[in-house]
């Protein structure tokens, strides 16, 4: 699973995409990973509520904890209903097709609009770090 985070302070859990390999992959390899139809991505992911809630909340949960701003990934595994947190995109892929961007069209964001709002988070938060700095 793949859970995008939107924002600087107040924080957007995007809905998070389901990541199923295709036959041939036991895991999430590179070839899985980058050719395509190798894999299939579900956004949103088919799982229940109560899951979802969990995978968003730790998803924002980490990007708070490393001290981001504008937007992260986070990726996790979903095993036996465990999950598990692998790591955390700082600078997720932001091609049209890339795993970000289709997570942000699901939650109503076109890419120019998702552009246009990782920007103003941008400028929002260099006036908010050079205020800081003149105190």
């Amino acid at each position: 699973l793949t859970c995008g985070v939107l924002g600087n302070d107040e924080l957007q859990a995007l809905p998070f995409i389901e990541i199923i390999p295709g036959e041939g992959h036991e895991f999430f390899d590179y070839k899985a990973k980058y050719v395509e139809g190798e894999t299939r991505e579900i956004c949103p992911a088919r799982i229940d509520e109560t899951l979802t809630k969990k995978v968003q909340k730790l998803a924002v949960k980490a990007h708070q904890a490393l001290f981001l701003k504008g937007y992260s990934r986070t990726d996790m595994i979903l095993y036996n209903n465990e999950l598990t947190v692998l790591e955390t995109n700082t600078i997720p892929g932001m091609t049209a097709t890339s795993l970000y961007p289709q997570s942000a069209q699901v939650a109503g964001y076109s890419f120019t609009e998702l552009l246009d709002k990782l920007i103003q988070l941008s400028i929002k938060e260099h006036e908010t770090t050079k205020l800081r700095r003149s105190i």
